[in-house]
């Protein structure tokens, strides 16, 4: 194994809060009320959506759909006469052609006429309601220590080349100075001088969407202080209460809002974690055990896997790599103080290093010399 990198989750997909908007010539983060499944690739500036996010919107659809009238005799399709609710008048029932009598033009799915039908209209509400807004997903975590889901640190990152220069949890740190890679107290970002407002609490959850890929993972990156604690506090809550089934729980990433003095009593949204919808607690400890109970018989080491994570990340310094710039641009550096009512004012220059030490970063590193 390469000594100094970090290993972390395999990752297939992002989960944000917000998107890119063009603004005075630039593109800026924007914070959104729904969450947004991606793929890693980009489009003309813009990410690619994952399969997945489509999918878990079409599911919400599933049952009583919020906003649209219980089906009538308009909203029956051709071959759905049989069914078709008593209280529906005769002569909307009529009006359904039975699936084997259609006619050609029927079947070629030209009108009949240029008059709209009931079907024609019954499009307009289903396709209203297709791009609902995602604000929960079902998940699960790939670890039973919390720790290894969900790595929080207080974090300055340089800001020309988004490479970490110092990365703290209130109490030691790791720094990059002239004279190397450094361990140093923390005092936290309020009261350290060297990060002078610039350093943040930056978080980064994995979790699993699906069964495609049991040990792929979606990631999501925040920089505020709701959603860090929340979900912090959450997979400590489910690790204890589960009796350290953490990985078997049957979750859901669920997006919440609530208004302060800082957001001037505007909405700011934050991540939470809760039990899978339609399932209390008791149900979902119970599901965990069983779950773990199959693993152990078909031989899954849940332990040795927390093992591995374990040794990969303290396999190096820091954990983000150099083609993670674009996430951490985005998430860290705003450029708007008004896009992000969780993030604190930010330095308009970059930390000045002196030295030239390339051990940790190579050309890149913020204490080596242009090359």
């Amino acid at each position: 194994m390469i000594k100094g990198l970090m290993i972390t989750p395999p990752v297939i997909g992002r989960i944000a809060i917000g998107k890119l908007v063009e603004r005075n010539g630039k593109r800026l983060p924007e914070k959104d009320d729904e969450f947004t499944i991606t793929t890693q690739v980009q489009s003309r500036g813009q990410w690619i959506l994952h399969p997945l996010d489509e999918t878990l919107r079409q599911a919400q659809h599933s049952g009583i759909k919020e906003g649209l009238q219980p089906s009538s005799g308009g909203d029956v399709l051709e071959g759905d006469a049989a069914s078709a609710p008593a209280s529906v008048p005769a002569s909307q029932q009529t009006a359904v052609r039975p699936a084997s009598k259609r006619s050609l033009k029927d079947k070629m799915g030209v009108a009949a006429d240029a008059k709209p039908t009931a079907d024609t209209n019954a499009v307009k509400p289903l396709a209203a309601a297709a791009r609902r807004k995602l604000r929960s997903i079902p998940v699960r975590v790939l670890f039973d220590d919390p720790d290894l889901n969900l790595r929080a640190n207080y974090t300055l990152f340089d800001r020309t080349t988004a490479r970490p220069v110092c990365v703290g949890d209130g109490e030691g740190c790791k720094r990059v100075t002239g004279q190397g890679l450094e361990s140093l107290p923390c005092p936290g970002p309020d009261a350290c001088s060297f990060g002078n407002q610039a350093c943040k609490p930056y978080g980064r959850l994995n979790v699993v969407i699906g069964d495609s890929d049991e040990l792929g993972s979606f990631v999501f990156r925040t920089t505020g202080f709701n959603s860090i604690r929340t979900l912090a506090a959450r997979l400590q809550y489910f690790a204890a209460a589960s009796g350290g089934h953490l990985a078997c729980i049957p979750l859901e990433l669920k997006l919440r809002g609530k208004s302060t003095t800082q957001s001037h009593r505007a909405a700011i949204y934050y991540a939470d974690l809760v039990v899978r919808s339609g399932m209390s607690l008791n149900d979902a400890i119970a599901h965990a055990k069983d779950v773990a109970a199959q693993r152990l018989a078909a031989g899954f080491d849940q332990t040795a896997l927390d093992a591995a994570a374990r040794l990969g990340y303290a396999n190096g310094c820091f954990e983000d790599a150099p083609d993670e710039m674009e996430q951490i641009t985005e998430e860290f550096y705003p450029g708007d103080s008004e896009s992000s009512a969780e993030s604190t004012p930010i330095l308009t220059t970059p930390p000045v290093f002196t030295g030239a030490d390339c051990r940790l970063y190579g050309a890149h590193s913020p204490c080596a010399p242009s090359l």
